[in-house]
């Protein structure tokens, strides 16, 4: 175990050496995730498990955290608790990732070497977290930026012009000129 988390990881090695990897990574180095953050303090807890199933390097693992999302609602921070399982076989064709046995997602590695630890975490993050995040109870919508209330709906109908207005204005013209004897024809 490591009491540091690496920011590049061999997976292969490791699945070799059937090492584990425990420890706390910062999100404020997730950079992919930081988008649907509103702050990025914390951490992620993360526990990985590599070994070997047969030929098939294998990374299995856990990861939690409380993020701090956007509500969609209000636009105001909202506590998130994530918590995952990862189960993932290392692979290197399309084909191989096809034949992966049950409950394995695959992690396709398209050469061997070092591979950033953060997009192993991020990929998780970003399958796990809502679309569209919101408080569980009702919230309230934001402010209206000036002090003036809003006008109702009947106010705003009342308030637009009816665009065939102007017909309705030719027809009791018409009326008049009819009923006054004079017609222009």
């Amino acid at each position: 175990m490591l009491a540091r988390l690496p920011n590049f990881i061999d997976p292969l090695l490791l699945a070799d050496r059937n090492a584990n990897i425990e420890g706390e990574l910062p999100v404020s180095s997730l950079e992919r995730v930081a988008g649907l953050l509103s702050n990025d303090a914390g951490s992620v807890s993360v526990k990985l498990f590599f070994g070997r199933e047969g030929k098939l390097a294998t990374i299995e693992g856990h990861i939690s955290a409380v993020l701090a999302l956007k509500c969609q609602r209000c636009l105001e921070p909202i506590e998130w608790p994530v918590s995952s399982d990862i189960k993932l076989g290392i692979v290197n064709t399309l084909e191989r990732a096809n034949n992966l046995p049950e409950g394995y997602e695959p992690l396709l590695l398209i050469e061997e070497g070092k591979i950033p630890l953060t997009s192993i975490v991020e990929d998780e993050l970003l399958l796990i977290l809502p679309s569209i995040p919101k408080h569980q109870d009702d919230c309230a919508a934001p402010a209206v930026p000036n002090n003036e209330p809003e006008p109702s709906l009947k106010t705003v109908q009342a308030t637009k012009e009816n665009p065939f207005s102007i017909l309705a204005d030719l027809k009791t013209q018409k009326k008049l000129e009819t009923t006054n004897g004079s017609t222009k024809e």
